[in-house]
């Protein structure tokens, strides 16, 4: 029986138990019931730890483990006594179960429950005295004051986590006793408070542990921390807290505690701005220097700083507002009471949840709320305020900020998940901007929930029944979908092109002559001007539609003035100037008129420019705001720019606005002379010419240009210069700012060390270059001047820079870069010994020795001139000096008297030989060999451990070499010191010589003695060490960074603090082994992946875990801890949060390191050189004190938004995310936790946990949310609800797939210090941080991808800092003032679809709210990339789907309204505008094919041609050139050849560059110019836009045809069979006069394009055109095309299905009109087409295209009899087969009896389907963006059958040139090498991965 009891046990437990992966802390197994508790029962933290401890303590006390079980399960009793929690039952059932079992082993009896308490307590003494509890401490303690932290490492760690485990199992018991017993007995209690003081380290606290003083935690002990805790005391002049409100016995009471008691904040959050702010205050105080030791006080200026900058945005407000802040006098508010004021503002901010996004909403609360806290605090005693009593309490959350997110939930919910226009909701911007007026006060204060403003709308389906009144209107701004917007929002800068465009033009057709008639038309300009500034003020009034309820009247005002005012005097101004001509065109007209016109237009313009200059240029700025107070200039500037809250003094310093307009003044000077010289003036003559001719030939029946001097011709002839015109602006800024972005690097150093010969050359620089920008600056480093002072001051700066380098170099080893060996070549010695010169790497000095020798053996030179040799070669130098020395040092340390002697005599007589230069005479050079020989034996057997034997032969190699010294190398007179050699040689004949050997047991001289043997026996070279390239790279870039300037650093103390921001959804943490070994379709498996692209780091790995590289696979996965590293190597080379924490973790490592190395002064080290106690950095991570200083200066939080369901769902990732926190202790997890209700509801909490000495998560805080946080986008949303439990003064946004590297992070505090340099008018308050892609090795495709996000986040954006003062915020992972953005609205922006680009956002609301974004270049941080063509493709569409939604957005239309007109430009290009002109690109083309096929059709080419020569004109090669060039990405590529030869040497560049070509990187770039302009267009017109989920894999399987057609059918494909129809349209109907010569060089460009769009998806595919491969996709294609779907079928399954998604965007009327103008296009072929048949001869009547329609509609019929559904005709199916029959005899007959009888050609059977085609596709289009209607009438079937065979018939059109040459074997070949040609260049043989790992594969 006690077998099945076992085994019931065991598997009550297995179902109880959570999965988890790995260890626990303690490295025991975790197992047991512990972890079970399900998410109901949470609150109660106690019976997770209690059910551990019973586990733990079974076997030892089987009965006390039952009772701590028994009770478990009472206190899950009493939280949920009906089981109605979810899980809740289930655990209960099985709790029991386990304590039914334990009952059930005890021996036969009764169990006596009164004794459990008694039986408790005597077993906590049990276990106290069995761990001996009292030496625990003591031992732990003299441990780590001992600093032998060498040799006991790992014992300290053992202690320290034995004793927390020991004390925590303590606390678990004496809870259980204190919650079981009425009375403790005394001896028994004390004993108890004193273990308790022992855990107070358990006790749950982030960094700071303020609610539980922590003896083992060393950052209480910071005066600075003790002065911000003294800061927040309860101070005199609070009213005092209710008798019996609770506070903890650890602390006393303080203000917060005040605020808590009358608003009812809620307990966690209290106790988090607790410390966040004692966190601000304590970094703020650590700047301005350490407090007094006997009395720690904070410096009035630490208070007034953090006051200042928290509520910055609230005075800026109060200002704006024209109110009174909650104090009268700001000088006249105490310490202690601005203390407050923060407080209040950071727990209103704290608790506000989504009311977070709104923080002039917060303002505004803060404002009440603190004059509600002023009238309580002059109480006798804390009341609770009346804005925050409920009727259970007082809670700020229910009564504050519930309502505000009610109405905001609410107004979410009708975006109809982000499908419904933004008018119809209101979004996180519009609330915020309800606050920006006085309005906002009609809110009252508790809220007046009757307001409008908190108005719900009405969840009503149908549209037209829903009235206005129903919903609240937008506020102050409406996203109208539109491209009118991009006039809207940029229309100075279009009105600026359009009229330089007439200005040209004009000037053009005048023949350049600039005469007084030029000048009249000239001045044309003038209605021009005016006429589009109504358009504009035209526009005003239509965006602000849906808006007008809600929008202040002043602001509509504005709008309806100037309306009025550019109406009037577009009127007025057109008027006279046609009065003018008029007058002048009499001849003898009067000149008034037009001389009236010159002066009106002069004072116009006139007034313009001089209020331009005025409000646009920095140094006049200042005045206008002066001048405010004049009623005259406060209207005309009101008229002129609306006044927001934010925008305010958009201007800059007067250096950079010059700098800026200077590089614009020479971009535009370029762009107009290339638009006037090369696409204008050619122009002209073939105008004139096609204007002047008449009587033309049309060949069909034409409708417009026949009278009106042939308009469409002349359009057709325009419209792609035009286009050009537009778009050329932005090649003209790529290339300026290519070159000027190539000047800035230059200047900055950049790519200075850009080999590895760079490296090894520079390298003794580098401790120098170290000690100016890495190291605190030392105060007497550079007084010195001697040069006798030149060694001890390089020896000082090597001695600090070593140990520094050193952790580099064991940093890379760890992350297996570099082997063993190259790790001890790269190693510099700790240069702190007394040695007289600087020890460098091995690597530098390897067979340096060994070329020495030979020089000098082979040397017949004097001494002066074999010394210059050697010196040649820096190196070889120091090598010779430092054997030289070394030796000495050694023998004078081991050898006895006479032994020292010797060396003493011997080493005299080499300086006296040097002094008179006699070394080759008086020395036997040519015997170097062999004393080189002798010292390298001595040392071979020092190097070893000490026997007897080694010491004989230790002695028996001295004497050898003395041997060798005396007989073979000295050739001087021994004369001179007669006694001494003649002692020697008694002592050496007698064999007593050296006979006492001091063995080298000291570590110093051990390593001295290995390095000596290394430094004579490596005979191979250093040069090609670190062989690996990403080791090189990196060691590369930070060495070159050394050389560049950046501000000088701070001790560690005096840093600025930050914090690592991640967030995270469900991506992978980490590989497991099942994802390793899963084999895809080919055979190929991650891990087989991972070995051959990453050969030499896979040895490297082994070689660290102890194993051969020779060894079988399977026993790796014997051992899990082997499994363990093997999953972190795996996940350490993905895109997996593993790399990313591990990355930001280097963070704490190099603060730990810093903070180590700073105790010393440059004093200490100099009296020191010879001690190594100052650069010892063993043990540093476990330093107290290091350890405090990073937890004050650094945080990382990562938010797993669904961590908590992750846990509950038993996801592998949860247990990998523990698993990371384990791994490392600071790391924070936050994550929103849903908590199900006993009434069915649900509760949301925002939390944060780290890991627990049990390795299970603790709980530090737990905020309860108003509701779902998730509202908006996912991503901003996750960030804001965790954002509060960032700390610091600065936050780095990091995604997910982003890494780090130790040697990055040393440069932390310097970039930090970045926030108080100048860069302009305002300080920084985004950093802009390098970036380098790591993923650009795996394939061409990603290598494309890399290096042009490489070029953007350099080069690009390296410009767009400076000068153009326009750089944003792009995502990561850039570093933000972090108290400046909590206060302005966080780091991104929320609302649904709009701020899909939620990063972006930040950077805009930055700028607008006064901020500076700068750019970085000294420092960077790894990123990974897309690597696949879909990934990619995926990406570029959510990115163009998103600047769409930015052309929409109102923070867009303010920053391109209030920047100056240069910023203006620049702001424009480098964000939309960039996405407006790459789709100009693509509509270039299509208005070039367009025009040339109306003229082939319309028959007027030939005519044209011989008249106008407007095929060979100059303008149009221009235009068709720079297009093709702008299309196959030579604008994009050159910032990245002008990048690569900056950083890499022009040599390399080239390669690069040619390397690419080769790649076809001309077809990548011309596919994504497809994919952005199908994107960008899409979502302004119809909306769509949504994030993409890209998957972050290795890309090397083969996506099947099927995939790819359906990703990019409609954004490409149609439009690439578009264009090919275009151009055989061309082909067969166009005239060119050079015929095929000159119809290639016209179209050439539109064939690549064309070709590029429907191929690349296969030309990019792994295995595209391998035939087996083929053969399946095609079965799969028509599988799928022909799957009729259903309900719940997906797009991938069935082709009705994907339709269906691929017609979901086209929802509003605005949409089905767009989409219908557009589809009217394809009806010209068919109108050309007709008239052009031999059928009709010369008939060009309407007639002829009246009977196209009927053949067409004919065809129709034809399609719908052969496929008619034989479904409903089952009783037919004979019938329908002999009509279906019949009618194709019948047809065939019809056609050839027509070809036969009448002028029917076979070619124009050929050309009538080529005429139907595009017809039927545009009937389609038009019938699709009408679905509803055509359902309506019951076509929708035949239009979807319709739609299917095109898709057949498109599909069959790109799938058999892809069969044909999968025919030929050696295009799979060259495919593959086109595509991994980098791989290969590293020795990847990726023909193995495509073939597969299988051993069955054969060829």
């Amino acid at each position: 029986m006690s077998g099945v009891e076992a085994l019931w046990e065991r598997l009550v437990r297995a179902a109880l138990r959570r999965e988890r992966i790995g260890d626990d802390t303690y490295g025991r197994p975790a197992v047991g019931i512990a972890g079970s508790v399900p998410s109901a029962l949470a609150k109660n933290r106690d019976i997770d730890e209690i059910l551990r401890v019973a586990d733990e303590i079974q076997d030892e006390n089987p009965n006390v483990s039952r009772i701590l079980c028994e009770h478990a399960y009472s206190l899950s009793q009493n939280l949920d006594p009906n089981s109605e929690g979810r899980g809740v039952l289930q655990f209960k059932t099985g709790l029991m179960s386990v304590i039914k079992q334990k009952l059930a082993k005890r021996e036969v009896g009764t169990i006596d429950r009164s004794q459990d308490v008694a039986k408790l307590q005597e077993f906590y003494k049990h276990y106290r005295e069995k761990h001996n509890v009292d030496r625990l401490r003591e031992e732990e303690t003299k441990l780590r004051e001992s600093g032998a932290f060498s040799g006991n490492l790992s014992e300290l760690e053992r202690k320290t986590l034995k004793r927390k485990r020991i004390f925590a199992t303590l606390r678990v018991l004496g809870m259980v006793i204190e919650q079981l017993s009425t009375e403790i007995p005394g001896e028994l209690k004390s004993l108890m408070e004193s273990d308790s003081a022992m855990t107070e380290d358990l006790i749950a606290y982030n960094i700071i542990p303020l609610d539980a003083p922590s003896l083992t935690n060393a950052i209480m002990s910071l005066l600075e921390v003790q002065a911000a805790v003294s800061a927040l005391k309860y101070f005199r002049g609070l009213a005092e807290l209710p008798r019996g409100y609770p506070i903890p016995a650890a602390r006393d009471a303080d203000m917060l505690d005040f605020l808590q008691c009358i608003f009812g904040f809620q307990k966690d959050n209290v106790s988090n701005q607790r410390e966040h702010l004692v966190h601000l205050l304590a970094n703020e105080q650590s700047r301005l220097g350490i407090p007094d030791e006997a009395e720690p006080k904070l410096d009035e200026a630490a208070v007034q700083n953090v006051f200042v900058k928290s509520l910055e945005n609230y005075l800026n407000w109060c200002n704006y507002l024209a109110i009174q802040p909650v104090w009268s006098s700001l000088d006249a508010v105490s310490r202690e009471k601005k203390m407050l004021y923060v407080s209040l503002y950071y727990l209103i901010w704290g608790e506000a949840a989504n009311v977070r996004f709104l923080p002039e909403c917060l303002c505004y609360i803060f404002h009440h709320m603190a004059r509600e806290m002023d009238a309580i605090a002059r109480q006798q005693i804390a009341q609770p305020a009346d804005s925050c009593i409920t009727q259970d309490g007082v809670s700020f959350l229910d009564r504050v900020i519930l309502p505000l997110y009610d109405v905001i939930a609410a107004e979410a919910a009708n975006n109809d998940d982000g499908k419904a226009p933004h008018s119809a909701w209101r979004n996180y911007d519009d609330f915020n901007e309800h606050f920006w007026s006085l309005h906002c006060f009609k809110l009252g204060w508790p809220w007046r929930l009757g307001s409008s403003f908190f108005l719900k709308p009405l969840e009503s389906k149908n549209l037209l029944n829903s009235s206005r009144s129903q919903r609240q209107g937008k506020t102050s701004f409406v996203e109208h979908r539109t491209f009118l917007h991009l006039y809207h929002s940029f229309h100075r800068l279009w009105i600026f092109l359009f009229m330089m465009f007439q200005g040209l033009t004009l000037v053009a057709f005048n023949d350049g002559h600039l005469n007084a008639k030029t000048l009249r038309e000239v001045l044309s300009l003038g209605p021009t001007f005016v006429v589009m500034k109504f358009l504009e003020s035209v526009l005003d009034i239509f965006m602000m539609y849906g808006a007008y309820t809600t929008t202040r009247h002043l602001a509509i005002s504005r709008i309806f003035l100037r309306f009025s005012w550019f109406g009037a005097a577009s009127v007025v101004i057109t008027l006279l100037y046609v009065k003018a001509l008029l007058e002048e065109s009499k001849g003898n007209g009067n000149p008034i008129v037009f001389r009236l016109y010159v002066i009106v237009i002069g004072i116009y313009a006139g007034v313009q420019i001089f209020i331009s200059f005025l409000m646009r240029i920095p140094a006049c700025h200042r005045l206008t705001n002066q001048c405010d107070r004049w009623p005259l200039i406060r209207f005309v500037k009101w008229m002129r720019q609306e006044r927001y809250y934010v925008g305010r003094g958009m201007y800059e310093r007067s250096t950079d606005f010059i700098k800026y307009m200077l590089f614009w003044l020479v971009v535009l000077g370029a762009k107009f002379s290339f638009a006037y010289f090369l696409q204008i003036r050619p122009l002209v003559e073939p105008t004139r010419v096609i204007v002047n001719m008449d009587n033309l030939e049309y060949s069909w029946h034409d409708l417009v240009s026949k009278h009106n001097h042939n308009a469409l011709t002349v359009l057709s002839l325009w419209a792609p210069v035009v286009a050009m015109y537009l778009l050329d602006v932005y090649v003209f800024y790529v290339l300026a700012s290519a070159v000027w972005g190539f000047l800035l690097g230059a200047r900055d150093h950049l790519g200075e060390i850009r080999s590895l010969e760079a490296l090894h050359k520079l390298f003794e620089q580098f401790p120098g270059a170290f000690m100016d920008t890495l190291h605190v600056p030392l105060p007497n480093r550079s007084s010195r001047r001697a040069s006798s002072v030149d060694v001890v001051k390089n020896k000082v700066d090597a001695a600090r820079f070593s140990p520094f380098w050193n952790e580099i170099i064991r940093s890379l080893r760890e992350e297996d870069y570099i082997s063993n060996m190259e790790m001890e070549w790269l190693l510099m010695p700790k240069n702190s010994g007394d040695l007289p010169l600087v020890q460098w790497p091995l690597f530098l000095l390897a067979s340096k020795i060994f070329l020495a020798k030979d020089i000098a053996v082979e040397s017949k030179d004097t001494q002066d001139e074999l010394w210059d040799r050697i010196s040649r070669d820096e190196y070889m130098k120091y090598a010779v000096q430092e054997c030289y020395y070394t030796i000495k040092l050694i023998l004078t340390e081991i050898l006895d008297e006479v032994g020292r002697m010797w060396v003493e005599r011997v080493y005299d007589d080499i300086n006296a030989s040097i002094t008179k230069k006699g070394i080759s005479v008086d020395f036997q050079l040519n015997k170097l060999p062999l004393l080189i020989s002798r010292v390298s034996a001595l040392m071979g057997i020092l190097k070893k451990s000490k026997t007897p034997d080694l010491e004989r032969g230790a002695v028996k190699a001295v004497q050898d070499l003395y041997d060798v010294v005396t007989h073979d190398i000295l050739s001087i007179n021994m004369r001179e010191n007669y006694d001494a050699w003649n002692l020697l040689l008694r002592e050496r004949q007698a064999g007593r010589l050296f006979e006492k050997l001091k063995w080298p047991n000291n570590a110093d001289l051990s390593e001295q003695v290995k390095r000596l043997h290394s430094l004579l026996t490596i005979q191979h070279s250093g040069s090609n060490i670190p062989k690996n390239l990403e080791a090189r790279r990196r060691l590369e870039f930070f060495a070159n960074s050394l050389l560049m300037k950046m501000p000088v650093t701070k001790p560690v103390r005096k840093m600025l603090s930050f914090s690592v921001f991640t967030p995270y959804y469900s991506e992978i943490v980490l590989y497991s082994m099942a994802e390793l070994l899963k084999k895809n379709e080919d055979g190929i498996s991650i891990l087989f992946y991972l070995q051959k692209i990453f050969p030499d780091e896979w040895k490297n790995f082994l070689a660290r875990i102890g194993r051969d590289e020779d060894a079988v696979e399977s026993e790796l996965f014997d051992n899990p801890r082997d499994i363990l590293e093997l999953r972190f190597w795996a996940s350490y080379r993905g895109q997996t949060l593993a790399r990313t924490v591990r990355g930001m973790m280097y963070y704490r490592k190099a603060l730990m390191l810093q903070t180590y190395l700073e105790r010393t002064t440059s004093g200490d080290l100099e009296s020191g050189i010879g001690s190594s106690e100052v650069t010892d950095t063993r043990g540093f991570d476990l330093s107290p004190e290091a350890r405090a200083q990073a937890d004050l200066k650094f945080t990382y939080v990562l938010t797993c938004q669904i961590y908590g369901k992750q846990k509950e769902e038993q996801k592998p990732e949860a247990a990998d995310i523990a698993l990371l926190m384990q791994r490392n202790e600071a790391l924070r997890v936050a994550f929103i936790d849903v908590v199900e209700t006993l009434n069915g509801g649900k509760e949301y909490y925002s939390k944060l946990v780290k890991a627990d000495i049990n390795g299970k998560d603790k709980e530090i805080y737990s905020i309860k949310l108003p509701g779902n946080p998730k509202l908006g986008e996912g991503k901003p949303e996750n960030q804001n609800h965790a954002i509060i439990f960032t700390r610091g003064n600065a936050v780095q946004t990091i995604d997910m797939n982003q890494d780090n590297y130790f040697e990055e992070a040393l440069k932390m505090r310097n970039l930090l210090e970045e926030f108080h340099c100048d860069h302009g008018l305002r300080p920084a308050t985004i950093l802009g941080v390098r970036e380098h892609v790591f993923t650009g090795s795996v394939s061409s495709l990603a290598s494309f991808m890399s290096n042009q996000e490489t070029s953007f986040v350099t080069l690009g954006q390296r410009v767009l800092a400076n000068p153009l003062k326009v750089r944003m915020h792009y995502g990561h992972p850039d570093v933000f003032d972090r108290v400046f953005h909590i206060t302005r609205g966080g780091i991104s922006k929320a609302s649904r679809v709009i701020n899909i680009s939620e990063d972006i956002y930040s950077g805009f609301n930055s700028t607008l709210r006064q901020g500076n974004v700068t750019h970085h270049e000294y420092i960077q941080v790894g990123k990974g990339r897309d690597v696949g063509l879909n990934q990619i493709a995926l990406f570029e569409g959510k990115v163009s789907g998103g600047n769409g939604e930015q052309v929409l957005s109102r923070d867009v239309y303010r920053l391109g309204q209030l920047f100056d007109f240069f910023r203006m430009m620049s702001f424009f290009y480098t964000t939309v505008g960039f996405y407006f002109c790459t789709m100009l690109t693509v509509l270039t083309v299509y208005f070039f094919l367009y025009g040339k096929a109306y003229l082939a059709l319309s028959g007027l080419d030939e005519a044209i041609e011989e008249r106008a020569k407007i095929t060979k004109n100059t303008a149009l090669s221009a235009v068709l050139n720079t297009q093709f060039l702008f299309q196959i990405g030579v604008f994009t590529a050159v910032p990245m050849i002008l990048g690569f030869i900056l950083e890499q040497g022009f040599l390399r560049a080239i390669v690069s560059f040619v390397t690419m070509q080769f790649q076809l990187c001309s077809v990548f770039f011309t596919f994504s110019l497809g994919t952005r302009t199908h994107y960008f267009g899409r979502t302004i017109l119809h909306g769509g836009a949504r994030y993409q989920a890209t998957g972050r894999g290795f890309v090397v399987r083969h996506i099947k045809f099927s995939e790819n057609y359906r990703l990019y059918s409609r954004s490409h494909f149609v439009k690439g069979l578009e264009v090919v129809l275009l151009l055989i349209v061309y082909l067969a109907y166009g005239y060119n006069v050079g015929n095929a010569v000159s119809y290639i060089l016209l179209t050439v460009s539109s064939w690549f394009m064309a070709l590029s769009w429907l191929f690349a998806p296969y030309l990019f595919n792994p295995s595209g055109f391998e035939w087996q491969k083929v053969v399946e996709d095609f079965r799969d294609w028509t599988n799928w095309l022909l799957y009729r779907g259903g309900i719940g079928v997906k797009g991938e399954e069935s082709w009705e299905a994907w339709w269906d998604e691929e017609l979901a965007h086209i929802r509003s009327i605005g949409s089905r009109i767009a989409e219908t103008i557009l589809s009217l296009r394809f009806f010209i072929f068919q109108y050309g087409i007709v008239y052009k048949l031999h059928v009709q001869g010369t008939n060009t009547s309407l007639t002829v295209y009246g009977l196209s329609w009927a053949v067409l509609a004919v065809l129709i019929l034809l399609f719908k009899v052969f496929s008619f559904s034989q479904k409903i005709s089952v009783n037919f199916q004979l019938l329908l087969r002999f009509i279906q029959g019949l009618t194709l005899l019948l047809a065939l007959a019809g056609i050839v009896v027509a070809v036969v009888l009448t002028d029917l050609s076979v070619p124009d059977i050929f050309a009538s389907i080529l005429a139907f085609i595009p017809t039927g596709w545009g009937i389609l289009s038009i019938a699709v963006a009408w679905k509803p209607l055509v359902k309506s009438i019951g076509l929708w079937k035949s239009i979807r059958s319709i739609a299917r065979l095109y898709d057949a018939g498109m599909g069959m059109l790109i799938f058999i040139p892809i069969a044909f040459f999968s025919w030929f074997p050696f295009v799979s070949t060259f495919q593959t090498r086109l595509m991994f040609n980098q791989a290969f260049s590293r020795g990847l043989e990726i023909s193995l991965i495509l073939a597969g790992n299988n051993p069955n594969t054969g060829i």
